[in-house]
């Protein structure tokens, strides 16, 4: 508070106004009380320049103690030209582990030898807390700066042009943060999870990176692979993209290999699903002495897909116990069942000829009523696609048949139009009753003969995270469609989405998964804020989780106002955490 002293018509006249500060830096006064012209004070007061002075300094301090604020509210208010709306608060946690992990640091110090002079930090920091609390293209988190309290000074021209840095520094980036996280929140790698998804453009024509392939969405669009690591609790390591057109098996070695090598390891043991697993694969793991694996392995394995002696082993009842090891009944919804055996697997050698190994493996097998009774809805559906087939073939083509083409005798296509051909169709029972009697079961792999049974178990489970990931990058952090265009800027994109990622999954690993990805996200983008008088901004969100991840990372959201100035000392002080 401050008292004014002005001029008006040849007289003097006292006034108390504020001084503060908007968000922007820019100085500016509020008039608080007219006090009238000095003549007339001089009635009341001996000297009413001092006693005014001090009047407005014990105002400043009674603020300053008693946190209150008074001031009066028009109706008639009306919103400047420009006012943005409500401002996120919430970015400042996942603000506090980029910092944490000194992305800022490396980002800056990469920075120093190039001729840019944007600031890549301060982009990037745009591009992850955009992509975790409003994704989209570029051009629209560009367009949301306003949202937040940082001073985004850099162009949409900018953005671009920084994508190729992000490129040329992606990988360096990646195993910098695998030893920030190592070092900050602690990393498991004795268990590495692996898997591969692809992601779709809006285009038609493949170019030299972006190939048609085998979408996991069914998507008849150009796509690029993914192949990423995660540690033993489900926090990324590393990912990579390969060619639309390359088969999840064909990126295994290229993903672990770059993981073992550069992520300093020691022996890993990889988790990963039955699209992964080959002789090559599971060699390349094990190496040439299969009594003592170099690496070790724990997949899925197919049980309709595996040798007689092995399809034996599953259905014979001996060897199963349910889940209070005691022997299965017919009311039974779970039993499991292991063994040690010797497994041939072909291995392609440098020369191009494939040579028979042989892998020392414990196989895991369980069945499960739920997953049977599912399985025998699903192949009632394609069952009856596959009659409607038989019984008007000429509406069906080959890509229109997918699933049911499998259940269908005779079935022939046309090459060229893809039209349903072949005389006399029949529905394959044998087929059908074959493949019914593996309903339900499951089994794993696995390299490591000593694993105790449920840890076995346990272990597989663990790439859910996986999956789940992959799902969140697609649904929450929407992935895709990516709306750049080059090999680099799309690397530069997913590396973005991979730091979001990344400060999304040590969020859970800090409040032990209590909260799925999707809740936290709706959480940080509901602490908000809107500037209600002057400097001060009022806020309308609290909650369980708020609080809960408040507490996890020694921050506070429950504060229902906040003056600018402490909005700032929070950023600042995320900034700095260690």
């Amino acid at each position: 508070m401050n008292l004014n002293i002005v001029n008006r018509k040849g007289r003097t006249y006292l006034f108390i106004n504020k001084s503060y500060r908007d968000e922007n830096g820019k100085t500016k006064k509020k008039h608080i009380q007219s006090l009238g012209y000095l003549d007339e004070l001089q009635k009341q007061y001996a000297d009413p320049i001092t006693h005014f002075r001090e009047v407005a300094k014990q105002m400043t301090e009674e603020e300053k103690t008693e946190r209150r604020v008074s001031f009066t509210v028009s109706m008639d208010e009306k919103l400047p030209i420009g006012s943005f709306g409500a401002k996120n608060l919430g970015y400042v946690l996942p603000l506090k582990i980029y910092h944490q992990l000194g992305i800022d640091k490396f980002l800056k110090g990469k920075a120093l030898s190039e001729k840019f002079k944007f600031n890549t930090n301060s982009i990037m920091i745009l591009l992850v807390i955009a992509r975790l609390l409003i994704p989209g293209s570029k051009k629209a988190a560009f367009e949301a700066k306003e949202r937040f309290f940082e001073r985004f000074n850099f162009t949409l021209d900018d953005v671009y042009r920084s994508l190729g840095h992000f490129d040329k520094i992606s990988n360096e980036l990646q195993r910098y943060m695998y030893e920030s996280v190592r070092t900050t929140y602690g990393s498991d790698t004795s268990v590495i999870y692996c898997d591969v998804t692809n992601y779709y453009f809006e285009i038609k024509k493949p170019d030299d990176f972006r190939k048609f392939g085998l979408s996991k969405e069914k998507r008849k669009r150009p796509i690029v692979q993914m192949g990423l690591a995660m540690d033993k609790s489900g926090i990324p390591l590393h990912y990579e993209l390969f060619r639309g057109n390359m088969t999840d098996k064909e990126t295994f070695r290229t993903v672990i290999g770059d993981v073992r090598k550069n992520y300093s390891t020691g022996r890993v043991v990889v988790v990963a699903d039955m699209g992964i697993i080959t002789g090559d694969n599971i060699y390349y793991l094990v190496g040439e002495n299969p009594d003592k694996p170099r690496n070790g392995y724990v997949f899925s394995f197919s049980v309709r897909g595996g040798s007689s002696d092995f399809k034996k082993y599953v259905l014979e009842e001996r060897g199963y116990a349910d889940k209070n090891n005691q022997p299965p009944t017919d009311e039974t919804d779970f039993k499991i069942k292991e063994r040690k055996t010797p497994r041939n697997i072909y291995v392609t050698m440098q020369n191009g000829k494939t040579r028979k190994k042989t892998v020392h493996e414990k196989q895991v097998v369980f069945w499960s009523r739920k997953h049977a009774e599912r399985s025998r809805v699903e192949r009632a559906e394609i069952i009856s696609k596959a009659e409607a087939l038989i019984a008007n073939p000429e509406r069906y083509t080959k890509a229109t048949s997918y699933g049911a083409a499998s259940y269908v005798g005779n079935l022939e296509y046309d090459k060229e139009t893809g039209e349903v051909k072949g005389k006399h169709l029949f529905l394959d029972l044998a087929k059908i009753e074959e493949e019914e009697k593996y309903d339900g079961y499951y089994s794993i792999v696995t390299s490591e003969l000593s694993m105790p049974l449920d840890e076995v178990v346990t272990t597989y489970r663990g790439l859910w995270e996986i999956e789940e990931t992959f799902k969140l990058t697609k649904s929450d952090l929407e992935a895709h469609p990516v709306h750049v265009q080059s090999k680099e800027h799309i690397n530069a994109h997913f590396l973005s989405c991979f730091i979001a990622l990344t400060i999304l999954r040590l969020i859970q690993k800090k409040t032990n998964k209590e909260f799925s990805g999707e809740k936290i996200i709706d959480c940080l983008n509901r602490i908000e804020c809107i500037n209600e008088h002057e400097n001060i901004y009022l806020f309308g969100y609290c909650s369980e989780i708020s609080e809960r991840l408040g507490k996890a990372f020694e921050m506070e959201f429950s504060r229902k106002r906040l003056h600018l100035a402490e909005i700032k000392k929070i950023l600042a002080a995320a900034k700095k955490a260690k």
